[in-house]
């Protein structure tokens, strides 16, 4: 078993950037495969992002591809995701999961762990 936390989230003006972290304990953090997702008020919970368990390989949801940047530091337990570029659009609350397989990883009914959320405001 895996426990998440997220931090790094904020209000931030549009064009501005935010780097969220992710903090894992619990089993071997190098063996499972990461996500960010996302979910804004009255919608439903959105993937953002995917690392696969060395960080060598990185997924990204079309609509963030060139802003957003996950990375993972195996060695701290941690993985990252750097926004770039915020837009008013990207206001949600930002969620880390851990699973151990790869196959569709764009779903959040296939991570087993999840942290509690960090929210991220953009506003002028």
């Amino acid at each position: 078993q895996v426990q998440l936390v997220e931090s790094g989230g904020g209000l931030v003006q549009p064009g501005g950037s935010l780097r969220l972290s992710c903090a894992a304990s619990g089993r071997t953090f190098s063996t499972y495969f990461m996500g960010w997702f996302r979910q804004a008020p009255g919608k439903e919970r959105e993937f953002v992002a995917a690392s696969s368990w060395s960080g060598g390989s990185t997924y990204y949801a079309g609509s963030v591809k060139g802003r957003f940047t996950i990375s993972r530091d195996n060695a701290k337990n941690t993985v990252y995701l750097q926004i770039d570029n915020l837009k008013p659009e990207d206001t949600a609350v930002y969620y880390c999961a851990a699973r151990l397989g790869r196959y569709d990883y764009t779903s959040p009914n296939k991570y087993d762990y999840w942290g509690q959320g960090t929210q991220v405001t953009v506003s002028s």
